[in-house]
Order: structure tokens, then sequence, then C-alpha cells
């Protein structure tokens, strides 16, 4: 029996594999976008269950802190490439942990736990998983204590953000709010 692959299309591979190539394609990428971060998602759609996203960050820009209300909106985030800070709040705003992670180093962060994240090292890279569908976040998820993306005070709260991540003298109970 003789196969022809004249009138038949052969699929493209099945198995992604992404290494420094990719990671640093997506931190130029990042690197140009309005925002200053981008993501690449591996999940089909916004409704898959399990959102597994690369995202890729530059230390200018601001993500607001917050949570994820939903009981099922754990996060666990591996960095790749770079430095990122991770702080926890209470609803006042005090810090209550700071951590500075870097390649290899993973977070998992709990539902309804407020948390800010920023970017310490350009083109940054990280790999984040937690389940799905996607929604926007809340007003009840945002912090209270901290400015909007895109809002006058913004590029302050980003300064203050990495300050106390990476400030060898930040400690635990420091206010987020300037004193």
């Amino acid at each position: 029996m003789t196969v022809s692959n004249a009138s038949s299309a052969v699929p493209p591979p099945a198995i992604q594999v992404h290494g420094p190539d990719f990671y640093r394609d997506l931190a130029q990428r990042a690197a140009a976008a309005p925002r200053r971060r981008l993501n690449h998602n591996l999940h089909a759609s916004q409704e898959t269950p399990v959102h597994r996203i690369f995202n890729a960050i530059q230390p200018d820009s601001y993500v607001q802190p917050h949570c994820h209300l939903e009981p099922d909106k754990d996060e666990t985030v591996v960095v790749l490439q770079g430095c990122m800070g991770l702080l926890e709040f209470d609803p006042d705003g005090r810090i209550l942990a700071r951590h500075v992670l870097g390649p290899t180093m993973t977070a998992t962060i709990p539902a309804r736990v407020l948390h800010g994240w920023c970017c310490l090292k350009p083109d940054t890279v990280f790999f984040e998983a937690k389940a799905g569908p996607y929604a926007p976040l809340s007003d009840a998820e945002r912090a209270p204590f901290a400015p909007r993306e895109g809002s006058p005070d913004a590029p302050a709260a980003l300064a203050r953000l990495i300050a106390l991540a990476s400030g060898p003298d930040s400690p635990v109970g420091t206010f987020f709010a300037a004193p």
C-alpha cells in the first residue's frame, strides 16, 4: 500500500516547548506594549477551567494590589527569568509579608489574600496557573488603599511597591500608604 501526503495535510506538532528564546521574545514584546507587560495563554479559551499563562513584565508596569474572592482562585506563580516582588497586605494596607522571587522560585497565593506584584528586574518572565474561567477584577477584589492602574497616583504607588518589596529596611508592618 502506498501512502500519499499530497492530498492530506500533516497536522502541526501537538507538544509545545518554551525556553529562553520564547521568554526573550515575550519580554521584548512586553517592553513595546503600552502596559509594559504581556501574557501568552496556553489555555484554549477564557472559559477553560485551568488557566496556564506566561507573563512578561517590565519594572515600570503597575499592577494594582488585589485578591481573588472566589474560593477556587488560588494562584501559583513560577519565576522563569528576572525578579519579582510579592507583598501580602491586610485590608488596611499593612504589609503582612514580603518576598523577592528569582528564577525557579514559586509562590502560591491563596484565594482572598490581598497581594501586590512588582517587577524588580527588566524582562522578567513568570508562569502562572489558576482556575478559570476568566473574570475581570471586581471593585471588591481591588485593594481600597491602592490607586487603580492608569490613575495619576499609580506611578508613585509603583515606586512605593518596589521600595517596600526590595528595600532592606522595609520590615513587615510598614503601611502601603505613604506616612
